[in-house]
């Protein structure tokens, strides 16, 4: 449910699933955990409050946008981790919602590895976290939390340097980070 207490009661929603290599790569499949958990958000969402909007995106290289029933057929792909453009489809979605309240929920193991320039091009580097590709996804975060729009992150890792990421987008963000193993990850 949408983390502002806003004398409106109807909120926007956007799902944003990480589909990069990275979901699926060291015999770790944090891809159906995350099928599995944005599946019960659709479901809660769209039966519990029907007044609520729902939209999903997916980032790999980019950002783009389908549909609840895709969900199921969902693959990581030969992506990296386009952070920022998931959050500024996100972004661009909600900001023409009507709905006062609005809320990002984002599905990720949390290493943002690539991000789109000016021109088009997508910078990639999938090597550590490269400051460039951090410092504007942080930026991104920042212009969510201008707009009123909390991200709440499930983080789908236990890498402490990854950790370390989502724990500062969160603050930079004001929103919430949760953190499970892929077999909890449902609960």
């Amino acid at each position: 449910r949408c983390s502002r207490d806003w004398s409106s009661d109807v909120c926007s929603s956007d799902l944003l699933i990480d589909v990069s290599h990275s979901m699926v790569l060291y015999g770790e499949d944090r891809n159906t955990p995350a099928k599995q958990v944005a599946l019960a958000l659709c479901e809660l969402i769209t039966t519990r409050y029907p007044k609520d909007s729902l939209d999903v995106c997916l980032f790999g290289d980019t950002a783009w946008r389908v549909s609840m029933e895709e969900i199921p057929y969902l693959s990581a792909g030969p992506y990296h981790t386009n952070t920022r453009d998931g959050l500024r489809l996100a972004r661009d979605i909600l900001r023409k919602k009507r709905q006062q309240n609005r809320q990002i929920v984002m599905l990720t193991d949390g290493k943002p590895s690539a991000l789109t320039e000016p021109d088009g091009e997508v910078y990639k580097n999938p090597f550590g976290l490269d400051r460039r590709v951090v410092n504007k996804t942080l930026e991104e975060a920042e212009a969510c939390r201008r707009l009123g729009i909390p991200i709440t992150t499930f983080m789908l890792t236990s890498d402490p340097l990854l950790v370390e990421f989502v724990e500062d987008f969160t603050r930079v963000n004001h929103g919430r980070a949760y953190y499970s193993k892929l077999d909890r990850l449902g609960a």
